[in-house]
């Protein structure tokens, strides 16, 4: 039985965007309605991609300070807004300034997909962002639990790719 691969993760974007719900949701298979702003919480979880086991350290970044943490190497960027959208463009930037590399393996989320009323930006907007950072882009809604697992999982999808081990079930066609 091959070993656990250790993947660390960095969660970021703006505050009460989501980060945590999505990331307790994954965690721990809830919803949290209400909690107190984070200021950083670190989450550990094993889970199976592929046939292989990793053991995952999630680092869910306060907000206001997530540029400090900006340096880890694989990340989700959330957005909710037009105004928080512009801003996951320059989180971007400045990851890839701190790690100087031009790619990084990464998921862009348009998160609170819940909120059909309030959506500002379009899927395909997001979609478009991701594209032009060759990056994989997934909507979500903490609440509803949709896609949570799936989002981890393709972050790990992503990092595999990077370090040039495709998994085989990714070299399949896949709609989503």
């Amino acid at each position: 039985m091959p070993q656990p691969k250790y993947r660390k993760i960095a969660v970021i974007g703006y505050r009460s965007v989501g980060k945590s719900s999505l990331t307790i949701q994954f965690v721990e298979g809830q919803f949290v309605d209400s909690y107190d702003p984070t200021i950083e919480n670190t989450f550990n979880k094993m889970v199976s991609v592929n046939g292989q086991d990793f053991n995952l350290q999630l680092v869910d970044t306060a907000g206001q300070v997530c540029m400090l943490y900006i340096a880890l190497h694989y990340s989700f960027y959330f957005f909710t807004s037009v105004s928080l959208f512009e801003v996951v463009q320059v989180l971007h930037d400045k990851l890839l300034d701190m790690v100087g590399k031009i790619q990084v393996p990464t998921v862009l989320v348009g998160n609170k997909k819940d909120l059909h009323m309030e959506r500002v930006i379009k899927p395909e907007e997001g979609k478009k962002l991701a594209d032009s950072w060759g990056a994989a882009f997934m909507e979500s809604s903490a609440k509803e639990n949709e896609t949570a697992v799936e989002l981890f999982k393709r972050i790990i999808l992503e990092m595999e790719r990077a370090d040039g081990n495709v998994p085989s079930e990714d070299k399949k066609c896949a709609v989503m």
